[in-house]
């Protein structure tokens, strides 16, 4: 169940950074907001084999 939230969840931040990003259109932010998205996604894939709790 943790992973179908996770994966939710990361359409949702996805969605709206993509949103902001398109309005933006600054290269820098863009770069964070990347780095972000990727942080989240390898965080996603180390938590999916843990015990839901």
């Amino acid at each position: 169940m943790k992973l179908v939230f996770g994966l939710l969840g990361a359409v949702m931040v996805v969605a709206f950074l993509a949103a902001f990003i398109l309005k933006v259109k600054e290269p820098a932010m863009t770069a964070v907001a990347v780095i972000g998205v990727v942080m989240m996604l390898i965080d996603l894939w180390q938590a999916r084999n843990e015990a839901d709790v």
